[in-house]
């Protein structure tokens, strides 16, 4: 039997999930892609960035999060996404998805060009509230997701854990890896306590991201 994600969620107020249906029932529309750091939009809306290493089911789970098919692009070719792509979602939050990390065989002049974006993006983006980072459940924590957790612990950005392809993993294991990750993030002082679990397949655990993202939709950054 696999894990069900919202049996690993943490509780949430009912107006918090009514909130984040109203959010994501509005029209999203997507803006650019920024392949450079000059390319990224001003705006004043709250903006949550999607980052995981490559094949982490990132742009299936936007897809799924949006209750869209293809307005993020899926592949199963890892490295696909080489720009940092823009979606507003009602004029209220303004969610990005950020090129994979952790992809080898992409030539090394890119996969450079890529890290530099990611990089000034983190580290100067006004706008940015929370950067959720995304975790295969099958395999946990790996070191580059350690190497970006360091850097938004330094650079002050608050970053969230959210698990996916949740439904790949049975209960037991579930439970044990989110208890581990907990006692990790304990450790870090920019993460952010609650960690999500999702499938993008099943849609299991969209409820409970779509009420934190809309939380945070009324969060203004202080500059």
């Amino acid at each position: 039997m696999t894990s069900d994600a919202s049996e690993n969620a943490p509780h949430l107020d009912p107006n918090a999930i009514e909130a984040g249906r109203k959010l994501f029932r509005a029209e999203t529309l997507f803006l650019l892609g920024a392949a450079q750091e000059s390319q990224l939009p001003d705006t004043d809306m709250p903006e949550v960035a999607f980052a995981g290493r490559s094949n982490v089911g990132k742009s299936s789970l936007i897809n799924a999060l949006l209750g869209q098919k293809a307005m993020a692009r899926t592949s199963s070719t890892p490295g696909r996404t080489r720009e940092v792509n823009f979606f507003d979602v009602g004029g209220r939050l303004m969610v990005a998805d950020l090129p994979g990390y952790g992809y080898a065989k992409a030539p090394k002049t890119e996969q450079k060009r890529w890290t530099q974006l990611i990089d000034d993006y983190l580290k100067g983006r006004r706008p940015l509230v929370r950067v959720l980072i995304l975790v295969d459940a099958r395999h946990g924590l790996k070191p580059s997701d350690i190497a970006l957790m360091k850097t938004l612990d330094t650079t002050g950005v608050s970053y969230q854990v959210v698990l996916t392809k949740a439904d790949k993993i049975k209960e037991g294991p579930m439970a044990r890896l989110i208890a581990d990750l907990s006692e990790t993030l304990a450790k870090h002082g920019a993460a952010h306590p609650d960690i999500l679990a999702t499938s993008a397949r099943t849609g299991s655990g969209m409820e409970g991201l779509r009420a934190h993202l809309a939380m945070l939709a009324n969060t203004l950054k202080s500059s």
